[in-house]
């Protein structure tokens, strides 16, 4: 479960009277850096309704935005969302317009979504909604520069080729490899233009489709997000630094979840147990047994005549049981050889 990146407890601040925090005392009277959105309030998803909704018969999972951090029900993102399994993270269609860039990306990377779903008034309804003209000029420009790709992709397998090819042949071939190495120069060292390239730039270049939807990613796809100069600024004037950050996907707030859950499953006598050596492990699981055994014959006492265990009760038998146990280890007699 993701905690929010832009809240801090408001215990001893102004919201509270008389009360101090205790972890850091010299909190100030109002915690800026705080954004309270409706989530805060018991309110999700553009509908703006409790989770669970007693009023919602409809079933229907809810699917957290990684940069909003609000959660949605799956039929209101504005597409049906794929497989839980085949995507990551979502990012929802109000944030999709506030980081526009995303669109860019989303043509390359981001998981299709099985179909579009009419509006929020027709909750639950799949529709098979057309594309109109302008959106398929644009998927048929899209196919033309992968058609044109391909093109490029043959003509790189038979410049690779024995050749036996004619003159214009030839001079075709060397046009080709004028604008390959012109992308790509041979025998040069990486120069500080090149490390600064932008990868954002070079998607923009290309046609892609604002869908106006919520949108799906697979794993690792923030890792191939762009972090020039240029792209950085963007973020942090966007306030969505925290893209490029890699603790804070959800695989990384997961599997740290996962790492808290085995701690507290951890039995701590084990865990001391472990770290003692062979002699003071059979010690101390004596006296476990001891203490167990002579704990459940007292209390046994008690449950056999019905009466309630005072504290002075459980005082009484740890006093009666290190009595014991100290007149038992001054019996002892050791012998050094």
């Amino acid at each position: 479960v993701f905690l929010s990146r832009n809240f801090r407890c408001d215990c001893g601040n102004s919201k509270f009277k008389n009360l101090q925090c205790k972890l850091l005392p010299e909190k100030g009277r109002v915690n800026s850096g705080n954004k309270y959105n409706d989530n805060f309030y018991g309110l999700y998803c553009i509908c703006k309704r409790p989770y669970p909704d007693p009023e919602d018969e409809i079933p229907d999972e809810m699917i957290q935005c990684i940069v909003c951090e609000d959660w949605f029900h799956g039929r209101h993102l504005g597409a049906v969302p794929p497989e839980s399994g085949d995507f990551h993270e979502m990012v929802c269609q109000a944030c999709m317009n506030h980081c526009h860039f995303l669109w860019a990306y989303a043509s390359q990377l981001a998981v299709p979504a099985l179909t579009k779903v009419n509006s929020l008034e027709d909750e639950g309804i799949v529709l098979k909604v057309e594309e109109s003209e302008e959106q398929k000029e644009e998927i048929k420009q899209e196919g033309g520069v992968e058609h044109q790709e391909t093109k490029e992709e043959k003509q790189m397998e038979q410049f690779n080729e024995p050749s036996t090819s004619s003159g214009s042949d030839f001079l075709n071939i060397c046009g080709y490899c004028s604008k390959f190495l012109q992308k790509f120069p041979v025998g040069t060292a990486k120069t500080a233009s090149e490390s600064s390239f932008c990868k954002l730039k070079e998607l923009q270049s290309k046609q892609f489709l604002k869908k106006g939807t919520a949108t799906f990613w697979p794993l690792n796809w923030r890792s191939k997000l762009c972090t020039c100069e240029d792209c950085l600024k963007m973020y942090s004037e966007l306030e969505v630094q925290f893209l490029t950050d890699e603790c804070d996907t959800v695989l990384a707030y997961e599997n740290k979840g996962t790492s808290d859950q085995e701690t507290e499953r951890r039995d701590p006598l084990m865990d001391t147990l472990n770290s003692m050596n062979r002699v003071q492990q059979v010690e101390l699981i004596c006296e476990y047994n001891d203490l167990k055994t002579e704990l459940t014959d007292y209390l046994r006492r008690f449950a056999d005549e019905g009466t309630v265990v005072k504290r002075e009760d459980i005082q009484h038998f740890f006093e009666e049981f290190q009595s014991r146990k100290r007149r038992r280890t001054n019996r002892m007699q050791y012998y050094c050889s």
